[in-house]
């Protein structure tokens, strides 16, 4: 059972009622209840002091979520360097939607992270392209989603590692939609169904990647790294 902090804006949720109509409870706790059967679930937003993710919070989350929006600037540097040190010490971080243009996102990428996008409710074909990869597991070759928003190519983001799926939308755009990485010794999993105003996260197939991704970005047991000034040779410890 790993422990898994999931972190939302919880500011559309509050301020649109078309949001509100979806995620009463906000989108953390929708998201909350598809892993909490399996693992030991907490959630922290904006709002809270340190926005929730304090240094113990941190040094006791196996794997983060992250879902922001409309308030990315409103991060606080400090908490995002918080974020980025324990993910390059081994912390699983899932970055959801638009999440892309999040401080933590574009600071581990190293890029813009910038994409096309359109609203218009239209249909999703995701694409299982990696089908061994075990974020993939118990999927067929693609989902549907009736009603989505439109990300589309180009996503400026480094080649992943793995590229698990792979969206077309009936617009006739593609896009990158499951890419893992590793910074450090952290895994990385960005995926980008999650619109707000959409019961994205009611959809059985979504919620089992949720669950397949946090079972594959927990942190592994390993050989520890260390680094600096080696005093003494390794063949005389």
């Amino acid at each position: 059972m790993a422990t898994v902090t999931i972190w939302n804006e919880y500011r559309h949720e509050r301020e649109n009622e078309a949001v509100e109509a979806v995620y009463p409870d906000g989108i953390h706790e929708a998201l909350a209840s598809v892993l909490q059967a399996n693992h030991d679930v907490r959630t922290a937003t904006l709002d809270e002091p340190e926005h929730g993710l304090t240094e113990a919070v941190l040094e006791s989350t196996d794997v983060l979520l992250w879902w922001g929006h409309k308030a990315h600037d409103e991060v606080a540097d400090e908490v995002v360097d918080r974020v980025q040190d324990r993910v390059l010490e081994g912390m699983g971080l899932l970055v959801l939607h638009s999440g892309h243009y999040s401080k933590i996102f574009k600071r581990l990428m190293g890029t813009s992270c910038s994409l096309q996008w359109r609203e218009d409710d239209g249909l999703e074909r995701l694409w299982v392209v990696d089908p061994g990869h075990p974020i993939a597991a118990g999927l067929d070759e693609y989902i549907e989603l009736p009603k989505t928003e439109m990300y589309g190519e180009p996503f400026d983001i480094p080649e992943p590692d793995r590229l698990v799926f792979s969206s077309w939308f009936e617009g006739g755009e593609v896009f990158r939609s499951g890419c893992c990485y590793r910074r450090g010794s952290g895994r990385i999993f960005y995926f980008r169904p999650g619109h707000e105003t959409l019961p994205i996260y009611e959809h059985e197939d979504v919620k089992l990647i949720l669950r397949n991704a946090v079972e594959w970005a927990k942190p592994r047991d390993g050989a520890p790294r260390t680094f600096g000034n080696r005093t003494t040779p390794a063949n005389e410890e």
